[in-house]
């Protein structure tokens, strides 16, 4: 039946979208091949091929699957009523983070890292990835409109600079989860807390 042919094809799609992403995690966009994506998938090339004609087309779609996933977190958060209070949202997005690698074979955050550098060098991934952040700041925006109407935020805040800090902030999170140590939330909410006090003060 046509409807079965095309959520086969979907499944098959898919499962050939989450091999390439155990390999990338494992070993990086460069350092795998199709030939190493191919065996992970335990299908025939041509089958392979049938989904995916490149392994620039999987890199590709590996990075707008991480892009999408945090950009739905953002836009969750902007819907939920009530709006959550900035410490929420803080401990949310670290939960996202933690929960890319939980009983998976392949971790999305990883994956991130692997695109800011092929961003670098392909217009097409810097593009996207462009975009991605520029939504993200749009959200956190209108995340920051509503945390200054709700009393989190003091009056005479403008929504765009918490935005801008936070957008910078995430790039150092997944670095830190897998550089350094994952970040506690209680943690980062402190230090964000201490530093608006410090920057306040002349």
């Amino acid at each position: 039946m046509p409807r079965l042919s095309t959520e086969l094809r979907d499944q098959r799609r898919r499962h050939v979208l989450t091999s390439a992403w155990s390999c990338f995690s494992r070993d990086g966009f460069h350092a795998t091949s199709m030939d190493d994506i191919i065996a992970a998938t335990g299908m025939s090339s041509s089958a392979v091929y049938r989904y995916f004609r490149s392994k620039d087309e999987l890199i590709e779609a590996s990075a707008e699957e991480v892009l999408t996933l945090l950009s739905a977190f953002f836009a969750r958060m902007l819907n939920t009523e009530p709006t959550p209070a900035p410490a929420d949202v803080l401990a949310g997005l670290l939960g996202e983070l933690a929960n890319r690698t939980a009983g998976l074979d392949y971790d999305l955050s990883k994956i991130a890292m692997h695109s800011w550098a092929e961003a670098l060098r392909r217009p097409a991934v810097a593009e996207q990835t462009s975009a991605f952040y520029r939504g993200v700041h749009g959200h956190l925006t209108g995340l920051a409109v509503r945390w200054r109407t709700a009393g989190h935020l003091p009056a005479d805040t403008d929504p765009d600079d918490v935005a801008t800090v936070l957008v910078s902030l995430m790039p150092g999170l997944i670095v830190n989860q897998h550089l350094v140590d994952p970040v506690p939330a209680e943690q980062l909410i402190s230090g964000l807390a201490a530093l608006g006090t410090a920057a306040g003060t002349n």
